[in-house]
């Protein structure tokens, strides 16, 4: 193992813990299976597209995938927007 974190150790380490094994990108992209519908000011959206831009680039497939679809939904959002909104 070439984790820098302690072993679990006593009950702890019988006890799977999957949420500290898996990637940032898998834990978002698990979070982000339960958005389905928000209101929110166009600009905000706007400022969310801005923000996670960067992580289109990560590293971690699963973040750049989460991302990749994040985005698409918010820019879309924002195309089918009503003016005035």
């Amino acid at each position: 193992m070439t984790s820098t974190q302690p072993l679990p150790r006593g009950l702890n380490s019988l006890i799977p813990d999957a949420r500290a094994q898996a990637t940032p990108g898998e834990r978002a992209a698990s979070q982000l299976l339960h958005l389905r519908e928000a209101t929110v000011p166009v600009p905000v959206l706007a400022a969310a597209v801005e923000l996670i831009a960067p992580q289109l680039k990560s590293e971690d497939p699963a973040t750049r995938e989460a991302a990749a679809a994040v985005h698409a939904l918010l820019v879309s959002a924002i195309e089918g927007s009503a003016p005035g909104r």
